[in-house]
């Protein structure tokens, strides 16, 4: 999670990320994803709909900081992921124009609406 938070600020680039950092400058919300659980050992997708498959269920009572959390996508793949950081805050990398930033995503009506579950990354 800290290798997230160092990217505050940076901007949002579709497709942007890797483990290796920001790629066009910036990053989507599965490349930060990515990026900070890399920094951790685990390797996940560039791709939020699978990265909801890389790792066990955690309810909303037991996150921790670093699990991700999901948005979006109704029946199908989430759309959205940010890194959970605590009290009901992630970061994240929003959408084009904007940066990466922390959101209270438990207070948010619109985040809370379309939360789909959290996931515990697991190596391979």
């Amino acid at each position: 999670m800290t290798a997230a938070l160092r990217q505050l600020g940076r901007p949002y680039v579709w497709g942007g990320g890797s483990g290796a950092g920001p790629t066009g400058g910036g990053f989507d919300c599965s490349g930060l994803a990515l990026h900070a659980w890399s920094r951790a050992g685990v390797a996940l997708t560039h791709y939020t709909g699978s990265q909801f498959r890389q790792g066990r269920r955690v309810p909303f009572s037991r996150l921790r900081a670093g699990d991700l959390v999901f948005f979006g996508g109704g029946t199908g793949d989430p759309t959205h992921v940010g890194i959970y950081v605590k009290d009901g805050v992630m970061v994240h990398a929003p959408k084009t124009g904007d940066v990466v930033r922390m959101t209270n995503f438990a207070v948010s009506p619109y985040y809370r609406a379309r939360y789909r579950g959290a996931v515990r990354p697991s190596p391979r």
